[in-house]
């Protein structure tokens, strides 16, 4: 690995200082003056109970609706990022790991993530993201082709829907190559390796920029015995992985985004050069009968925030793979639980990609 565990810096929400401005806040008070003190710029403290926070928290997604009514992709990110910058003003006070109001959470990852910082602040926000997380790593989140629950490590994304699963589970199945080994680029939660291992393969290597699904990984291998089938590289697209296989999968981030992204947003959203820097490593990592793949969707194209497919514009004009296969799959409706407008779901495919190399190479 590029670093060894107990130097890499996992990420956290960042603690601020007590000695900030703030202006605290109780249930019996009006939302609304919450609401006002956030928007006018201020820091509000939540000072009673832990349900005072969810209060504002709800009055002012209200607010925001309003004002941002578009339901159309693009819409609901401005509503989201405006939502974020409000209330991640809106504060919780944290001493020897516990929350400092009545009727809180108890919350593992405050032991894990801030081992030695006593007393300090953090958004509302974020102590709902920790405390959600800790759930899911206690509790276990079932995968449908695994057949078993994993547990993800703080900060890591894990799969929520499953149809790219599927294809690259129906395709694993019949795989004819060797099986030595496979590289997993941008390996997360781990569940493409697993699905890999489980067909017989006899090591993968597995790379992340994320240095949570690093550590989160390394924790669950030695608990399951599988330390010896997976070895870790920290760093970005193949980290220092000096390894060449015949088989290099990667689920990348689905829409493209103009800001720099970082944390668990590189999951989801893509830089300009990612797929053309991923092309040219991947050609040097890549036996000569080797294979990549690919998992996708069209989400960009059908959502209007993104024209281009970049795995289209890569065998169109990289001049370094053809394809062997592309295998199509309609996702599932939206859930009923959902709060988000998701119409374009009855549109959305993913794809599963199967490139070569071309013999020039």
């Amino acid at each position: 690995m590029e670093k060894s565990d107990t130097e890499l810096h996992v990420n956290r929400p960042k603690p601020m200082a007590l000695n900030i401005d703030v202006i605290p806040y109780k249930r019996r008070m009006d939302p609304q003056i919450a609401i006002d003190a956030l928007i006018d710029g201020y820091n509000v403290l939540i000072v009673d109970y832990y349900s005072s926070g969810l209060t504002v928290l709800s009055e002012l997604k209200n607010y925001l609706k309003r004002k941002y009514s578009d339901q159309s992709f693009q819409g609901q990110r401005d509503f989201r990022s405006a939502f974020r910058e409000l209330s991640h003003r809106l504060l919780l006070k944290l001493s020897n790991h516990k929350i400092v109001v009545r009727k809180a959470p108890q919350i593992g990852w405050l032991d894990v993530l801030y081992p030695e910082i006593k007393e300090f602040l953090l958004p509302f926000p974020q102590i709902q993201g920790l405390n959600s997380s800790w759930q899911w790593f206690e509790k276990g989140i079932f995968i449908p082709v695994l057949k078993k629950k994993i547990h993800p490590w703080f900060g890591v994304y894990f799969p929520t829907r499953f149809e790219h699963l599927e294809l690259f589970d129906n395709w694993i199945k019949k795989y004819k190559g060797e099986k030595k080994n496979a590289i997993d680029i941008g390996i997360g939660s781990g569940v493409l390796s697993f699905q890999i291992l489980k067909q017989g393969f006899e090591k993968v290597y597995g790379t992340d920029s994320n240095p949570n699904a690093i550590v989160g990984l390394k924790e669950y291998l030695e608990m399951g015995n599988l330390k010896s089938k997976i070895d870790l590289f920290h760093g970005d697209l193949f980290a220092n992985c000096n390894v060449k296989t015949e088989l290099i999968v990667f689920n990348p981030p689905w829409i493209p985004d103009s800001q720099a992204s970082d944390g668990i947003d590189k999951a989801i959203y893509y830089e300009a050069e990612l797929f053309s820097r991923f092309f040219e490593e991947a050609t040097k990592h890549l036996e000569p009968n080797g294979r990549v793949v690919l998992l996708f969707s069209n989400l960009a194209q059908i959502t209007k925030v993104g024209e281009n497919h970049p795995i289209e514009i890569e065998l169109s004009e990289g001049g370094r793979f053809e394809k062997e296969l592309l295998v199509q799959k309609k996702v599932r409706a939206a859930s009923k639980n959902t709060q988000r407008n998701q119409n374009w779901r009855s549109s959305e495919i993913v794809e599963l990609w199967v490139l070569k190399m071309l013999t020039n190479k």
